[in-house]
């Protein structure tokens, strides 16, 4: 299976809008309600200075999504990094898609920015998501304790990171 990552396209944007629009097409870890339909290319995304949104395709079919945004941890200047996440359609999990498409992107992000770090946070009750960080060369850090509201309670989050210089070839 041929796995790439593109610009997103406005034909993309209603296989977004379903796969973002109902519990069972997001999955159980993603979904935060309802959004509204008919977002545009800027509000899904895009690329930008802060961040951006790719189109995952495999054979050439829109498969998801991969997208990143910039995340500090002291003076913006000299201590950000690039947080990550992806969303691959139900359809279409387990079959290695999110694992190669991570590949794809943490290459992505440090041949084309200084970041020195890129970051990563699943549930920790995730396990797929979990073992496909680890997959790609991710560390597990630790556990960021009621860190995340959804679905009318508080959810742990497992953060994980790679570093430049830990990145495969």
């Amino acid at each position: 299976m041929n796995v790439a990552l593109r610009p997103l396209e406005a034909a993309d944007l209603p296989v977004f809008d379903h796969a973002y629009g109902s519990p069972d097409a997001s999955g159980e870890h993603q979904w935060f309600g309802f959004s509204p339909p008919g977002r545009s290319l800027a509000e899904m995304g895009a690329l930008g200075p802060r961040g951006g949104r790719l189109t995952v395709t495999a054979d050439g079919r829109v498969v998801g999504s991969v997208f990143w945004f910039r995340r500090e941890w002291g003076p913006p200047d000299t201590s950000w990094c690039w947080e990550v996440a992806l969303h691959i359609l139900a359809e279409e999990r387990r079959r290695g898609v999110g694992t190669r498409s991570m590949i794809l992107l943490t290459r992505y992000l440090f041949d084309h920015t200084l970041a020195w770090r890129v970051q990563a946070i699943a549930d920790v009750a995730n396990t797929p998501s979990r073992r496909m960080l680890t997959r790609v060369g991710f560390t597990e850090e630790g556990v960021l304790r009621a860190a995340q509201w959804r679905e009318g309670r508080r959810h742990d989050q497992v953060i994980y990171s790679l570093l430049r210089d830990e990145r495969g070839p």
